[in-house]
Protein backbone atom coordinates (compact mmCIF):
# COMPACT_ATOMS: atom_id res chain seq x y z
CA UNK A 1 0.00 0.00 0.00
CA UNK A 2 1.29 3.43 -0.87
CA UNK A 3 1.57 5.50 2.35
CA UNK A 4 2.93 8.63 0.69
CA UNK A 5 0.83 11.77 0.87
CA UNK A 6 -0.75 12.65 -2.51
CA UNK A 7 0.71 15.65 -4.30
CA UNK A 8 -1.84 18.46 -4.39
CA UNK A 9 -0.22 19.79 -7.57
CA UNK A 10 -1.08 16.60 -9.52
CA UNK A 11 -3.97 15.04 -7.58
CA UNK A 12 -7.21 17.06 -7.77
CA UNK A 13 -8.70 15.09 -4.86
CA UNK A 14 -5.76 16.03 -2.66
CA UNK A 15 -6.11 19.67 -3.66
CA UNK A 16 -9.76 19.62 -2.74
CA UNK A 17 -8.93 18.02 0.60
CA UNK A 18 -6.54 20.77 1.70
CA UNK A 19 -8.31 23.69 0.05
CA UNK A 20 -11.88 23.75 1.35
CA UNK A 21 -14.50 25.79 -0.38
CA UNK A 22 -14.04 29.49 0.09
CA UNK A 23 -16.40 30.71 2.81
CA UNK A 24 -18.18 34.01 2.58
CA UNK A 25 -16.15 36.65 4.38
CA UNK A 26 -17.59 37.66 7.73
CA UNK A 27 -18.39 41.35 7.82
CA UNK A 28 -16.66 43.27 10.64
CA UNK A 29 -18.79 44.38 13.56
CA UNK A 30 -20.26 47.85 13.00
CA UNK A 31 -18.54 50.73 14.78
CA UNK A 32 -20.36 52.03 17.84
CA UNK A 33 -21.43 55.65 17.42
CA UNK A 34 -23.27 58.19 19.56
CA UNK A 35 -26.96 57.86 18.81
CA UNK A 36 -27.74 61.38 20.09
CA UNK A 37 -24.58 63.16 19.00
CA UNK A 38 -21.83 64.56 21.21
CA UNK A 39 -23.25 66.24 24.34
CA UNK A 40 -21.85 69.55 25.56
CA UNK A 41 -19.55 69.50 28.57
CA UNK A 42 -21.21 70.70 31.77
CA UNK A 43 -18.75 72.85 33.73
CA UNK A 44 -20.95 75.29 35.68
CA UNK A 45 -23.12 74.88 38.76
CA UNK A 46 -26.23 75.94 36.81
CA UNK A 47 -25.44 73.42 34.10
CA UNK A 48 -25.00 70.66 36.68
CA UNK A 49 -28.38 71.46 38.21
CA UNK A 50 -30.06 71.07 34.79
CA UNK A 51 -28.18 67.83 34.08
CA UNK A 52 -29.20 66.46 37.47
CA UNK A 53 -32.86 67.30 36.82
CA UNK A 54 -32.73 65.46 33.50
CA UNK A 55 -31.05 62.41 35.05
CA UNK A 56 -33.62 62.35 37.84
CA UNK A 57 -36.43 62.25 35.25
CA UNK A 58 -34.87 59.23 33.55
CA UNK A 59 -35.73 55.63 34.34
CA UNK A 60 -33.78 52.52 35.25
CA UNK A 61 -30.08 52.20 36.08
CA UNK A 62 -27.47 54.84 35.28
CA UNK A 63 -24.34 54.07 33.25
CA UNK A 64 -21.39 55.90 34.82
CA UNK A 65 -17.72 56.25 33.92
CA UNK A 66 -14.91 58.55 35.03
CA UNK A 67 -11.72 59.68 33.34
CA UNK A 68 -8.60 60.27 35.41
CA UNK A 69 -5.11 61.46 34.45
CA UNK A 70 -3.10 58.42 35.48
CA UNK A 71 0.49 58.73 34.33
CA UNK A 72 0.26 62.53 34.30
CA UNK A 73 -1.08 63.60 37.70
CA UNK A 74 -0.34 62.49 41.26
CA UNK A 75 -3.96 62.56 42.34
CA UNK A 76 -6.53 59.97 41.38
CA UNK A 77 -9.26 62.60 41.00
CA UNK A 78 -11.87 62.45 38.27
CA UNK A 79 -11.39 65.01 35.50
CA UNK A 80 -14.52 64.03 33.58
CA UNK A 81 -17.72 62.16 34.44
CA UNK A 82 -19.87 60.44 31.83
CA UNK A 83 -23.45 59.41 32.62
CA UNK A 84 -26.28 57.95 30.58
CA UNK A 85 -29.81 56.92 31.57
CA UNK A 86 -32.86 55.90 29.60
CA UNK A 87 -35.08 58.94 29.16
CA UNK A 88 -32.35 61.48 29.92
CA UNK A 89 -29.61 60.73 27.39
CA UNK A 90 -25.87 61.14 27.92
CA UNK A 91 -24.12 63.81 29.95
CA UNK A 92 -20.49 64.88 30.22
CA UNK A 93 -19.62 66.68 33.46
CA UNK A 94 -16.35 68.46 34.23
CA UNK A 95 -16.16 68.44 38.04
CA UNK A 96 -12.98 70.54 38.34
CA UNK A 97 -14.55 73.99 38.35
CA UNK A 98 -17.80 73.11 40.13
CA UNK A 99 -18.42 74.35 43.66
CA UNK A 100 -20.82 71.53 44.57
CA UNK A 101 -21.83 68.07 43.40
CA UNK A 102 -24.95 67.99 45.55
CA UNK A 103 -27.51 68.16 42.68
CA UNK A 104 -25.95 65.08 41.09
CA UNK A 105 -25.67 63.32 44.45
CA UNK A 106 -29.39 63.88 45.00
CA UNK A 107 -30.32 62.81 41.46
CA UNK A 108 -28.43 59.52 41.74
CA UNK A 109 -29.70 58.66 45.22
CA UNK A 110 -31.55 55.34 45.12
CA UNK A 111 -30.45 54.46 41.58
CA UNK A 112 -28.43 51.49 40.41
CA UNK A 113 -25.09 52.42 38.89
CA UNK A 114 -23.60 50.49 35.99
CA UNK A 115 -19.81 50.62 36.06
CA UNK A 116 -17.10 48.73 34.20
CA UNK A 117 -14.24 47.74 36.53
CA UNK A 118 -15.86 49.50 39.47
CA UNK A 119 -12.79 49.34 41.70
CA UNK A 120 -11.03 51.72 39.30
CA UNK A 121 -13.68 54.45 39.45
CA UNK A 122 -15.33 54.15 42.87
CA UNK A 123 -12.48 55.87 44.79
CA UNK A 124 -12.50 58.99 42.60
CA UNK A 125 -16.30 59.09 42.60
CA UNK A 126 -16.26 58.82 46.38
CA UNK A 127 -13.96 61.86 46.53
CA UNK A 128 -16.78 63.79 44.86
CA UNK A 129 -19.32 62.57 47.42
CA UNK A 130 -20.88 60.07 45.02
CA UNK A 131 -21.67 56.70 46.60
CA UNK A 132 -23.80 53.98 44.97
CA UNK A 133 -27.02 52.71 46.49
CA UNK A 134 -26.71 49.66 44.24
CA UNK A 135 -24.40 48.79 41.38
CA UNK A 136 -23.74 46.38 38.54
CA UNK A 137 -20.14 45.86 37.39
CA UNK A 138 -20.05 44.69 33.79
CA UNK A 139 -16.39 43.60 34.00
CA UNK A 140 -17.00 41.47 37.10
CA UNK A 141 -20.14 40.03 35.52
CA UNK A 142 -18.04 39.03 32.52
CA UNK A 143 -15.55 37.27 34.78
CA UNK A 144 -18.27 35.37 36.63
CA UNK A 145 -19.70 34.31 33.27
CA UNK A 146 -16.35 32.94 32.14
CA UNK A 147 -15.59 35.37 29.32
CA UNK A 148 -11.87 35.01 28.56
CA UNK A 149 -11.46 38.74 27.89
CA UNK A 150 -13.48 41.27 29.85
CA UNK A 151 -12.34 44.68 28.62
CA UNK A 152 -15.27 46.96 27.83
CA UNK A 153 -14.57 47.02 24.10
CA UNK A 154 -14.27 43.25 23.91
CA UNK A 155 -17.48 42.64 25.86
CA UNK A 156 -19.42 45.18 23.81
CA UNK A 157 -18.28 43.50 20.60
CA UNK A 158 -18.83 39.94 21.89
CA UNK A 159 -22.18 40.52 23.57
CA UNK A 160 -23.72 43.39 21.62
CA UNK A 161 -21.91 43.17 18.28
CA UNK A 162 -20.39 46.67 18.15
CA UNK A 163 -16.74 47.65 17.77
CA UNK A 164 -15.38 50.37 20.08
CA UNK A 165 -12.32 52.49 19.35
CA UNK A 166 -9.98 52.83 22.35
CA UNK A 167 -7.31 55.17 20.98
CA UNK A 168 -7.61 57.79 23.78
CA UNK A 169 -7.53 55.50 26.83
CA UNK A 170 -4.12 56.85 27.98
CA UNK A 171 -4.86 60.54 27.35
CA UNK A 172 -4.13 63.31 29.85
CA UNK A 173 -7.67 64.08 30.95
CA UNK A 174 -6.51 67.07 33.01
CA UNK A 175 -6.02 68.88 29.65
CA UNK A 176 -8.31 71.85 29.13
CA UNK A 177 -10.11 72.28 26.85
CA UNK A 178 -10.65 68.61 26.07
CA UNK A 179 -10.61 67.84 22.32
CA UNK A 180 -13.89 66.72 20.76
CA UNK A 181 -12.33 63.39 19.72
CA UNK A 182 -11.51 62.64 23.35
CA UNK A 183 -14.99 63.65 24.47
CA UNK A 184 -16.59 61.37 21.89
CA UNK A 185 -14.42 58.49 23.10
CA UNK A 186 -15.50 59.22 26.68
CA UNK A 187 -19.20 59.43 25.83
CA UNK A 188 -19.04 56.10 23.98
CA UNK A 189 -17.91 54.40 27.20
CA UNK A 190 -21.44 54.81 28.61
CA UNK A 191 -23.37 54.67 25.31
CA UNK A 192 -24.45 51.03 25.65
CA UNK A 193 -23.73 50.26 29.32
CA UNK A 194 -27.45 49.83 30.00
CA UNK A 195 -27.84 47.37 27.13
CA UNK A 196 -24.69 45.49 28.15
CA UNK A 197 -25.94 45.24 31.73
CA UNK A 198 -29.26 43.78 30.61
CA UNK A 199 -27.59 41.16 28.40
CA UNK A 200 -25.08 40.10 31.06
CA UNK A 201 -27.75 40.01 33.77
CA UNK A 202 -29.80 37.61 31.65
CA UNK A 203 -26.74 35.37 31.18
CA UNK A 204 -26.08 35.37 34.92
CA UNK A 205 -29.61 34.13 35.53
CA UNK A 206 -29.25 31.51 32.79
CA UNK A 207 -26.02 30.18 34.33
CA UNK A 208 -27.39 30.28 37.87
CA UNK A 209 -24.85 32.90 38.92
CA UNK A 210 -27.11 35.86 39.58
CA UNK A 211 -26.91 35.40 43.35
CA UNK A 212 -23.12 35.22 43.16
CA UNK A 213 -23.15 38.51 41.26
CA UNK A 214 -25.54 40.13 43.72
CA UNK A 215 -23.20 39.33 46.61
CA UNK A 216 -20.15 40.56 44.68
CA UNK A 217 -21.85 43.82 43.72
CA UNK A 218 -22.98 44.42 47.31
CA UNK A 219 -19.39 43.90 48.46
CA UNK A 220 -18.18 46.41 45.86
CA UNK A 221 -20.43 49.11 47.29
CA UNK A 222 -18.17 49.30 50.33
CA UNK A 223 -14.93 49.06 48.38
CA UNK A 224 -12.07 51.33 49.41
CA UNK A 225 -8.72 51.45 47.65
CA UNK A 226 -6.16 49.62 49.80
CA UNK A 227 -3.50 51.73 51.49
CA UNK A 228 -0.06 50.54 50.43
CA UNK A 229 2.33 49.98 53.32
CA UNK A 230 5.99 50.65 52.49
CA UNK A 231 5.05 51.61 48.94
CA UNK A 232 8.69 52.53 48.28
CA UNK A 233 9.48 48.81 48.17
CA UNK A 234 7.73 48.65 44.81
CA UNK A 235 10.48 50.75 43.20
CA UNK A 236 11.30 49.07 39.91
CA UNK A 237 14.80 47.55 39.90
CA UNK A 238 15.26 47.81 43.66
CA UNK A 239 16.50 44.20 43.75
CA UNK A 240 19.79 45.47 42.28
CA UNK A 241 20.47 47.65 45.33
CA UNK A 242 22.81 46.03 47.86
CA UNK A 243 22.96 46.56 51.60
CA UNK A 244 20.64 48.17 54.09
CA UNK A 245 22.09 51.65 53.47
CA UNK A 246 21.26 51.25 49.83
CA UNK A 247 17.70 50.36 50.83
CA UNK A 248 17.61 53.43 53.10
CA UNK A 249 18.64 55.54 50.11
CA UNK A 250 15.84 54.06 48.01
CA UNK A 251 13.36 54.80 50.77
CA UNK A 252 14.62 58.36 51.26
CA UNK A 253 14.71 59.27 47.57
CA UNK A 254 11.34 57.63 46.89
CA UNK A 255 9.74 59.47 49.86
CA UNK A 256 11.17 62.82 48.79
CA UNK A 257 10.08 62.29 45.20
CA UNK A 258 6.58 61.36 46.38
CA UNK A 259 6.36 64.53 48.51
CA UNK A 260 7.38 66.72 45.57
CA UNK A 261 5.04 64.93 43.17
CA UNK A 262 2.11 65.30 45.54
CA UNK A 263 2.88 68.99 46.02
CA UNK A 264 3.04 69.58 42.26
CA UNK A 265 0.25 67.10 41.41
CA UNK A 266 2.29 65.26 38.82
CA UNK A 267 3.01 61.56 38.55
CA UNK A 268 6.25 60.79 40.46
CA UNK A 269 8.07 59.32 37.46
CA UNK A 270 7.92 62.74 35.82
CA UNK A 271 10.14 64.12 38.59
CA UNK A 272 12.78 61.39 38.35
CA UNK A 273 12.29 57.79 37.17
CA UNK A 274 12.76 54.70 39.32
CA UNK A 275 15.98 54.03 37.41
CA UNK A 276 17.45 57.23 38.85
CA UNK A 277 16.55 56.22 42.40
CA UNK A 278 18.18 52.82 41.92
CA UNK A 279 21.33 54.27 40.34
CA UNK A 280 21.80 56.81 43.15
CA UNK A 281 21.16 54.17 45.80
CA UNK A 282 23.84 51.96 44.30
CA UNK A 283 26.50 54.71 44.07
CA UNK A 284 25.48 56.94 47.04
CA UNK A 285 26.99 60.11 45.48
CA UNK A 286 27.57 63.05 47.84
CA UNK A 287 27.96 65.99 45.42
CA UNK A 288 25.87 67.57 42.67
CA UNK A 289 28.15 66.69 39.76
CA UNK A 290 28.38 63.02 40.70
CA UNK A 291 24.62 62.80 41.24
CA UNK A 292 23.62 64.48 37.97
CA UNK A 293 26.00 62.24 36.08
CA UNK A 294 24.03 59.14 37.02
CA UNK A 295 21.46 57.40 34.85
CA UNK A 296 18.06 59.05 35.04
CA UNK A 297 19.24 62.31 36.64
CA UNK A 298 18.56 64.59 33.72
CA UNK A 299 15.93 67.17 32.97
CA UNK A 300 14.43 69.91 35.12
CA UNK A 301 13.02 67.58 37.77
CA UNK A 302 16.40 66.10 38.61
CA UNK A 303 18.39 69.36 38.76
CA UNK A 304 15.69 71.51 40.32
CA UNK A 305 15.54 69.33 43.42
CA UNK A 306 19.19 68.28 43.60
CA UNK A 307 19.50 69.59 47.16
CA UNK A 308 16.63 67.35 48.22
CA UNK A 309 18.17 64.29 46.57
CA UNK A 310 21.57 64.90 48.19
CA UNK A 311 20.02 65.34 51.62
CA UNK A 312 18.09 62.06 51.27
CA UNK A 313 21.32 60.30 50.31
CA UNK A 314 23.28 61.90 53.17
CA UNK A 315 20.58 60.82 55.62
CA UNK A 316 20.91 57.25 54.39
CA UNK A 317 24.70 57.30 54.78
CA UNK A 318 24.65 58.77 58.31
CA UNK A 319 21.60 56.92 59.61
CA UNK A 320 22.02 54.71 62.69
CA UNK A 321 22.01 50.95 62.20
CA UNK A 322 18.77 50.56 64.12
CA UNK A 323 16.99 52.92 61.70
CA UNK A 324 18.00 51.11 58.50
CA UNK A 325 15.29 49.15 56.68
CA UNK A 326 15.58 45.40 56.24
CA UNK A 327 15.31 43.59 52.92
CA UNK A 328 12.27 41.52 53.88
CA UNK A 329 10.06 43.18 56.51
CA UNK A 330 7.95 41.08 58.81
CA UNK A 331 4.49 40.38 57.50
CA UNK A 332 1.32 39.15 59.11
CA UNK A 333 0.80 36.86 56.13
CA UNK A 334 2.38 33.53 55.19
CA UNK A 335 5.77 33.28 53.45
CA UNK A 336 5.97 33.04 49.66
CA UNK A 337 4.58 29.66 48.48
CA UNK A 338 7.94 28.68 46.97
CA UNK A 339 9.38 28.58 50.49
CA UNK A 340 6.67 26.38 51.99
CA UNK A 341 8.27 23.05 51.14
CA UNK A 342 11.34 23.89 53.22
CA UNK A 343 9.55 25.65 56.06
CA UNK A 344 6.53 23.34 56.44
CA UNK A 345 6.13 20.38 54.05
CA UNK A 346 2.67 19.56 55.40
CA UNK A 347 1.48 23.11 54.73
CA UNK A 348 2.92 22.84 51.22
CA UNK A 349 0.86 19.67 50.63
CA UNK A 350 -2.24 21.39 51.99
CA UNK A 351 -1.73 24.29 49.61
CA UNK A 352 -1.14 22.03 46.60
CA UNK A 353 -4.27 19.97 47.30
CA UNK A 354 -6.41 23.04 47.94
CA UNK A 355 -5.21 24.80 44.80
CA UNK A 356 -5.88 21.71 42.70
CA UNK A 357 -9.42 21.41 44.05
CA UNK A 358 -10.24 25.11 43.72
CA UNK A 359 -8.85 25.25 40.17
CA UNK A 360 -10.84 22.17 39.17
CA UNK A 361 -14.06 23.61 40.58
CA UNK A 362 -13.41 26.97 38.91
CA UNK A 363 -12.99 25.24 35.57
CA UNK A 364 -16.16 23.25 36.15
CA UNK A 365 -18.13 26.40 37.03
CA UNK A 366 -16.55 28.37 34.14
CA UNK A 367 -14.96 31.26 36.02
CA UNK A 368 -11.43 32.32 37.02
CA UNK A 369 -10.07 30.60 40.12
CA UNK A 370 -9.22 33.97 41.71
CA UNK A 371 -12.90 34.94 41.53
CA UNK A 372 -13.92 31.67 43.14
CA UNK A 373 -11.61 32.38 46.09
CA UNK A 374 -9.07 35.16 46.61
CA UNK A 375 -5.60 33.54 46.46
CA UNK A 376 -4.46 35.35 49.62
CA UNK A 377 -7.40 33.89 51.57
CA UNK A 378 -6.44 30.42 50.35
CA UNK A 379 -2.78 30.82 51.33
CA UNK A 380 -3.54 32.23 54.77
CA UNK A 381 -5.97 29.43 55.57
CA UNK A 382 -3.63 26.68 54.38
CA UNK A 383 -0.57 28.09 56.16
CA UNK A 384 -2.22 28.38 59.57
CA UNK A 385 -5.39 26.26 59.56
CA UNK A 386 -7.64 25.71 62.58
CA UNK A 387 -6.22 23.23 65.08
CA UNK A 388 -9.17 20.84 65.20
CA UNK A 389 -9.20 17.84 62.87
CA UNK A 390 -12.74 16.73 63.62
CA UNK A 391 -14.33 17.18 60.16
CA UNK A 392 -17.50 18.99 61.23
CA UNK A 393 -15.75 21.35 63.62
CA UNK A 394 -12.98 21.96 61.10
CA UNK A 395 -15.48 22.89 58.40
CA UNK A 396 -17.20 25.31 60.79
CA UNK A 397 -13.87 26.91 61.67
CA UNK A 398 -12.90 27.23 58.00
CA UNK A 399 -16.23 28.92 57.25
CA UNK A 400 -15.63 31.36 60.10
CA UNK A 401 -12.04 31.97 58.99
CA UNK A 402 -13.00 32.73 55.37
CA UNK A 403 -15.82 35.02 56.45
CA UNK A 404 -13.41 36.92 58.67
CA UNK A 405 -11.01 37.38 55.77
CA UNK A 406 -13.78 38.86 53.62
CA UNK A 407 -14.92 35.97 51.42
CA UNK A 408 -18.51 36.23 50.22
CA UNK A 409 -21.13 33.68 51.17
CA UNK A 410 -21.26 31.98 47.76
CA UNK A 411 -17.46 31.60 47.75
CA UNK A 412 -17.48 30.11 51.24
CA UNK A 413 -20.23 27.64 50.40
CA UNK A 414 -18.30 26.33 47.39
CA UNK A 415 -14.74 26.32 48.73
CA UNK A 416 -14.89 25.68 52.49
CA UNK A 417 -15.49 21.92 52.00
CA UNK A 418 -12.57 21.80 49.55
CA UNK A 419 -10.19 23.45 52.01
CA UNK A 420 -11.39 21.18 54.79
CA UNK A 421 -10.65 18.09 52.70
CA UNK A 422 -7.21 19.45 51.73
CA UNK A 423 -6.28 19.91 55.38
CA UNK A 424 -7.46 16.44 56.37
CA UNK A 425 -5.78 14.65 53.47
CA UNK A 426 -2.46 16.51 53.58
CA UNK A 427 -1.46 15.42 57.06
CA UNK A 428 0.00 12.01 57.94
CA UNK A 429 -2.28 9.47 59.56
CA UNK A 430 -1.41 9.48 63.28
CA UNK A 431 -2.82 5.96 63.66
CA UNK A 432 -0.51 4.45 61.05
CA UNK A 433 2.55 2.48 62.22
CA UNK A 434 5.60 1.01 60.50
CA UNK A 435 5.31 -2.68 59.76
Amino acid sequence: MNNENPDPKTDPKAEAAIAPETEEEVAPAPLLTLRDGLPAVIDTDDGLAKAAEALARGTGPVGIDAERASGYRYSNRAYLLQLRRVGSGSWLIDPIGLTTMQPLIDALDGTEWILHAATQDLPCLSELGLHPTALFDTELAGRLLGYPRVGLGTLVETVLGFTMLKEHSAADWSTRPLPDAWLEYAALDVEVLVELREALAAELVEQGKDEWARQEFNWLRGFEAPVRVDAWRRTSGMHRVRGRRGLAAVRGLWTERDRIAQQRDVTPSRIIPDAAIVAASQELPQDKASLLGLKGFHGRGAERYVTSWLKALDDAVTMGEDELPVRSPRSDGPPPPRAWSDKDPVAARRLALARESVNALAEERNLPAENLLTPDFLRRTMWAPPKTREPGALLDDIIERLAGLGARGWQIALTAPLLTDAILHAEPDDDSSDS
